[in-house]
């Protein structure tokens, strides 16, 4: 049996669906108070309390640890909640795991925010990592990180699991930490950890109603509700938008490999796109009247400018490739 802690949510009723009609018997642990799929046994309860994980962790041979809080965060007010939902979350199903003398393997939902900026080459100085980026640049419409040894511009490049982590907001920092403490539980351990560092995500299902949704998300709502889209910055920020049927199919390679898979995959598309792209695949899905979406200037200072991945090690390892059609998806989405 698999328990997938967060298995009512976006991504992890996905994952639910994608193991049922592979053929696994799943155990659900989620705080949604009314849902229910047919086959699936359902225990309600928060993957912080200690009793209700024992109790949800009772004969699993896997566990899918999807539970969390996403999104970036508004304000320094909201540390304490990413820190209780995401780390203590992990710490308290790593302790109950031990407590049970768990020996199956464990696959965490990471993400791709762990990197912080991207990767990127210097016509001069090749592979470089800008700092952060300023507020003073952000206003002045300088949205472009540029060489921190000489000021040139730089090439965004795919970024691969080899890469630094540098998290540049709170939610990354939760998400790094949820990585070590499950790479350090196994290291103590024996127990087979994956990590799949999730790009954009999107798919039917997405929460479009809240400021933890994502950009695609939000374009939604924006179009669904008769409003132009508001596109950040200059429109121009590379990122990863790979479907969460093929999400939950990188999850299922995981959690069914003959042998189990260890260390961090990303799970992308392997093909970047601007998100101005995104704003204009979902307005022409949408379709007559829906209203243009309009390029703002606006920031947000935790964000990075580019960030896509390299999809080479999933495939190799994993036998993961994503295979959902873009615009497909974008249509479907819409609808």
């Amino acid at each position: 049996m698999v328990l997938v802690t967060g298995g009512a949510g976006f991504i992890g009723s996905h994952v639910v669906a994608a193991l049922r009609a592979a053929g696994r018997a799943i155990r659900v642990l989620d705080l949604s108070p009314a849902w229910e799929r047919d086959g699936v046994e359902v225990i309600r309860g928060d993957v912080r309390d200690r009793d209700c994980v024992r109790r949800a962790l009772a004969g699993v041979t896997a566990v899918c640890h999807q539970a969390g809080k996403v999104g970036l965060e508004a304000a320094p007010a909201d540390i304490g909640g990413y820190v209780a939902h995401n780390d203590v979350g992990t710490a308290t199903l790593l302790e109950s795991m031990a407590g049970c003398r768990f020996a199956g393997r464990l696959v965490l939902a990471s993400s791709m925010v762990v990197y912080g900026e991207g990767r990127y080459a210097c016509a001069q100085h090749g592979a470089v990592r800008p700092g952060p980026r300023r507020a003073d640049d952000l206003r002045a419409g300088r949205f472009e990180p540029s060489c921190p040894h000489c000021g040139r511009p730089l090439e965004p490049r795919a970024i691969s699991e080899a890469a630094p982590l540098e998290p540049r907001n709170v939610y990354a920092a939760t998400k790094v930490h949820q990585e070590h403490l499950c790479f350090a539980y196994a290291r103590q351990t024996g127990v087979a950890v994956t990590a799949l560092r999730y790009h954009n995500v999107y798919g039917p299902g997405m929460p479009r109603d809240t400021r933890y949704a994502g950009v695609a998300a939000r374009f939604v709502d924006a179009l669904a509700s008769g409003r132009a889209p508001r596109v950040t910055e200059d429109g121009r920020q590379l990122r990863d938008f790979v479907h969460v049927r093929d999400v939950a199919a990188a999850n299922v390679a995981a959690l069914t490999a003959d042998q189990p898979v260890s260390g961090a995959f990303n799970v992308c598309s392997g093909q970047p796109r601007t998100v101005a792209e995104i704003a204009r695949a979902l307005h022409a899905a949408f379709g007559d009247p829906a209203p243009t979406p309009v390029v703002t200037g606006e920031f947000r200072l935790g964000d990075v400018r580019h960030v896509f991945a390299d999809p080479t090690l999933a495939e190799r390892r994993l036998g993961f490739r994503a295979r959902e059609d873009f615009t497909a998806g974008m249509a479907e989405l819409a609808a």
